[in-house]
């Protein structure tokens, strides 16, 4: 079964241009120019795999809605890919927080916003899934099942961040620096910032802290970050 892309963009031209691009790549695809539009497709049954949201939106900004959207328990782990003209750090490092899981900046090429929607996908376990069970203290992965749980209780993890946790989970004890996570995490092909890095992590450790595991996240000082319950 093919990934399930949603695109929320305004402008006609673009929106049936990215409708395109994903539909030759084999996606299934929905088109959106409102949020409105959107929480109806999601209303109505549509589970996308992934948004494609652009920046600038009428009545609600693209950040705005992708706020809205982790709010939902439903579609809290689902990825979001910001298209935004807005190509500062600043600018880009709001997006993130906002709970975009990456952006691509206006303008761009079919190739790369492909790459970035594969390697998004990737991350989250659409593409390639593979059974395995990963445990170290009171932490559980079921990577079949893309689930998390502490001492028995399911814990939502926005993708990245399940993403981290699952490499760290895969690699106990060993001191990772910032370039490495992003080698290992984003890919070698994604070109985002390191700061991008201390963003992610610090949305684990706030997933993580209700179950008081948080300290699991460990920072180097100099070094980076490793993975401990020691």
């Amino acid at each position: 079964m093919s990934a399930k892309v949603l695109i929320l963009e305004d402008e006609r031209d673009i929106r049936e241009m990215l409708a395109f691009c994903m539909e030759q790549a084999g996606y299934e695809v929905e088109q959106a120019a409102t949020a409105e539009r959107v929480f109806g497709l999601l209303k109505d049954g549509f589970q996308p795999d992934l948004f494609l949201v652009d920046w600038m939106l009428p009545g609600a900004s693209g950040i705005e809605f992708t706020k809205k959207l982790k709010k939902d328990p439903i579609n809290q782990n689902c990825p979001v890919i910001m298209l935004t003209a807005r190509g500062e750090e600043d600018d880009r490092v709001q997006g993130l927080e906002a709970g975009a899981d990456d952006y691509v900046v206006k303008p761009f090429s079919p190739r790369e916003l492909l790459a970035r929607v594969q390697a998004v996908l990737r991350r989250t376990g659409a593409i390639n899934k593979s059974s395995e069970q990963l445990q170290h203290g009171d932490i559980s992965i079921d990577t079949a099942g893309h689930r998390v749980t502490i001492g028995g209780q399911e814990v939502h993890l926005g993708p990245t961040e399940y993403k981290i946790l699952h490499f760290f989970m895969s690699n106990i004890g060993r001191v990772y620096s910032r370039s490495q996570l992003l080698d290992s995490v984003w890919g070698q092909q994604v070109v985002v910032e390191e700061r991008t890095v201390d963003v992610h992590i610090r949305r684990l450790r706030k997933a993580l802290a209700p179950y008081q595991v948080e300290s699991y996240v460990q920072t180097v000082r100099g070094s980076g970050y490793r993975f401990s319950s020691k």
